[in-house]
């Protein structure tokens, strides 16, 4: 059974924003009580958060699809709806988040960092908030927008001070597990350990963690071995430690060998050159593993790299071992940069910038992307012809239809708001003329279809009635 997963995909969906509310208040004596609809809830967000106690991306492995709630729907009396509850997920330091294209976007290090994965809905406002002076009492609310829905990758890199690199069944296992306190699994035979293992080190006033790698062979670097899907595990380590084994019974190994082959792979991973190296010839409690031993150190010390000669089984060397080691880690630490405050840049749009353009896309059909009008596609409920008519207002002041007319759209051309996978399509039959003629009062806009006369009429009927109790309620004396 899979006890350790270090990527995953995850889908992720924000809650949908509550829809606005389209309400008038009715009480006795109060004919007129206006608008009163309140406004749609926000639909929650999608958040990871690093958690010093999740170790793995497991539980991402088992369910990888996660959803916020939504907002709830806005209500009569100006009641605002309810928002959506966040969904907060928990992962391991070191989680790096990326799309699918494998951009990066967001590196997850240290508790308490959090990042929005997925953007909850905005609620839509309520025939209340729509209320103006030209357009007193809107039979019409806006929708609420749904989340953002996205498909991430996570990979677990992991937060460690030193790594220890080399063959399978070096000693690795067993040197992590006599400097500190992990317990990993230990056997004779290559590749025991499948999953990076973590130990904490104090030596003297140092304390520093030690990761133990899985094994590499030649070809890591291309996908042979464990080796791929582990060298990211080294990526945010300071020092690196080879453990050579001196005991090696394998044909045509030696602790040289090993070592060219080893930083060959981790020079072809890339990014791991300025990392400071030790050499730890392992096994040494073997009289053939001391012999190998004061063979190749002269060559090793040649090249500049410190030597230390250890046993996992008589803890030979580790002391001096673990104090060059907590030494490096304290001089990485010092030479980090210092964290530069954190500055909020105001970056704001020209004066002149529309937030949208007019593409034409073959014969008859022209394509309007923006922020703006997209979002006021999906706030219309196309149902409701008065809501139809405050989109088509809205569109006409941000000034659309004038850059129609300059990209020469003429009457019946095809306009289609928003992407190709999801857009709103409409004929088009312009209602500005050089941008001076304006539209018709609140819900009135002549590119839409005749109402039905049944309709016309109620509508009538609605507005005589209106206009008989407003000549009541100006009549009326409180003073008799």
């Amino acid at each position: 059974m899979t006890t350790f997963v270090d990527r995953v995909e995850l889908h992720v969906v924000a809650g949908n924003g509550g829809h606005g509310c389209a309400s008038v208040h009715r009480e006795k004596f109060k004919p007129l009580g206006g608008p009163d609809g309140g406004d749609g809830g926000r639909g929650g967000n999608v958040v990871l958060v690093v958690d010093r106690d999740v170790t793995t991306l497991l539980d991402y492995h088992h369910r990888p699809h996660r959803k916020a709630t939504n907002g709830k729907p806005g209500a009569g009396g100006h009641r605002t709806g309810a928002d959506g509850e966040d969904l907060v997920l928990p992962v391991p330091d070191g989680t790096v988040v990326l799309d699918k294209a494998g951009n990066v976007l967001a590196d997850l290090v240290g508790e308490g960092t959090t990042f929005v994965a997925g953007q909850g809905g905005r609620g839509g406002l309520g025939n209340a908030a729509l209320a103006s002076p030209r357009r007193k009492a809107p039979g019409f609310a806006l929708l609420g927008e749904p989340g953002v829905e996205r498909d991430l990758v996570l990979e677990l890199k992991t937060v460690a001070d030193v790594a220890l690199v080399g063959y399978p069944s070096a000693g690795k296992s067993s040197l992590i597990s006599v400097l500190s306190a992990a317990k990993p699994k230990i056997a004779d035979y290559p590749f025991t350990t499948l999953v990076p293992n973590l130990g904490v080190v104090t030596a003297g006033e140092t304390v520093f963690t030690v990761a133990d790698v899985p094994g590499l062979i030649p070809g890591a670097s291309e996908g042979k071995g464990l080796g791929l899907e582990f060298l990211r595990h080294v990526e945010r380590c300071s020092v690196l430690v080879h453990v050579l084994d001196c005991a090696t019974l394998e044909p045509g190994r030696d602790p040289l060998t090993d070592l060219d082959v080893i930083e060959a792979e981790l020079a072809s991973y890339g990014g791991l050159g300025d990392r400071p190296r030790l050499v730890v010839l392992n096994k040494t409690d073997i009289p053939e593993g001391q012999d190998l031993a004061d063979i190749v150190r002269p060559d090793l010390q040649a090249r500049g790299l410190r030597v230390f000669e250890v046993s996992a089984v008589s803890h030979k060397g580790l002391r001096e071992l673990s104090y060059a080691l907590g030494d490096l880690v304290a001089k990485a630490r010092a030479a980090r940069p210092a964290a530069a405050p954190t500055r909020v840049v105001i970056r704001p749009k020209a004066v002149d910038e529309a937030g949208f353009t007019v593409t034409a896309e073959g014969e008859g059909l022209f394509r309007v992307r923006g922020e703006k009008p997209e979002r006021w596609v999906r706030q219309t409920d196309f149902a409701n012809e008065e809501a139809v008519g405050y989109l088509a207002d809205r569109l006409a002041r941000l000034g659309v239809e004038e850059e129609l007319l300059k990209a020469g759209a003429r009457e019946g051309d095809g306009v289609a708001i928003g992407p190709e996978d999801n857009a709103v399509v409409f004929d088009w039959e312009p209602s500005v003329s050089g941008g001076a003629e304006m539209l018709g009062r609140r819900g009135e806009d002549h590119r839409l279809n005749e109402l039905r006369p049944a309709v016309q009429r109620r509508r009538e009927r609605e507005a005589r009635r209106q206009d008989v109790a407003q000549r009541e309620f100006d009549e009326f004396d409180p003073f008799g």
